[in-house]
């Protein structure tokens, strides 16, 4: 699959006209910034970070690169969205961190040789924005070293997300930019679990995210009905 092929357009520009912003924690991504301290936690209580090499699949702006840097890897972080790489980029340097950004695609990277480079891959917040999301978990997991964990983070198929991803955080609320989610791209578990084991991943673990939005909180919760996170780990050959 090439790249034009498992981008989309529209989801690109989506990103890139609010990559001016993505430090805000009062912005357009605000809920990102809430929900990154629970994507950092998720992922160490599982793969303890100092002194592994990650990727980060769709960083964006840099916001879980740079958090999982300050914990001690060595961070590869990559995106389609030149614009917000930029801006990766500038804050990594502003803010003193070495953190390798590159404007590519994983299923490139993979291609290009990096097959089993990395300890842990995650990949949040973006299987639902891309055409195949199958190829994305393929590649993820092409790339992580046997025995190394792959983390995702994706919204449910279900109507109480579209309720509350769409209709409330979009249109009720404001607390996400219109457009931001189409319901129809949204992931049953069940989907995403069978991609991970034909790609060669075991299920360990998958939890729910809960939201409380007087308070801006978010919690991990045995409801997958909306948010949640998965942990894998790819097969020894």
């Amino acid at each position: 699959m090439t790249v034009a092929q498992n981008a989309d357009p529209k989801e690109l520009q989506r990103f890139e006209a609010v990559a001016g912003q993505w430090w805000d924690p009062d912005g357009p991504l605000k809920t990102l910034h809430g929900m990154n301290p629970l994507r950092l936690r998720f992922i160490k209580d599982r793969a303890p970070l100092a002194g592994l090499r990650v990727l980060d699949v769709g960083c964006g702006g840099g916001l879980l690169a740079e958090a999982m840097t300050a914990e001690g890897a060595t961070v590869t972080g990559i995106d389609l969205a030149h614009e917000a790489l930029l801006v990766a980029r500038l804050h990594a340097i502003e803010n003193g961190l070495t953190i390798d950004y590159r404007e590519t695609s994983v299923e490139d990277l993979a291609r290009d040789g990096a097959d089993g480079s990395f300890d842990v891959v995650t990949c949040l917040e973006m299987l639902e924005h891309v055409p195949d999301p199958a190829s994305v978990i393929c590649a993820c997991a092409r790339l992580v070293k046997p025995d190394g964990q792959v983390f995702f983070s994706t919204i449910n198929r279900t109507p109480k997300a579209w309720l509350t991803a769409v209709v409330g955080a979009e249109y009720l609320m404001n607390i996400l930019p219109r457009g931001t989610h189409e319901y129809a791209r949204f992931i049953r578990p069940s989907e995403l679990a069978a991609w991970m084991r034909a790609a060669g991943l075991q299920v360990t673990t998958m939890s729910g995210v809960r939201y409380w939005p007087l308070v801006h909180h978010f919690a991990l919760s045995s409801d997958l009905g909306v948010n949640y996170l998965v942990a894998g780990r790819r097969d020894t050959p």
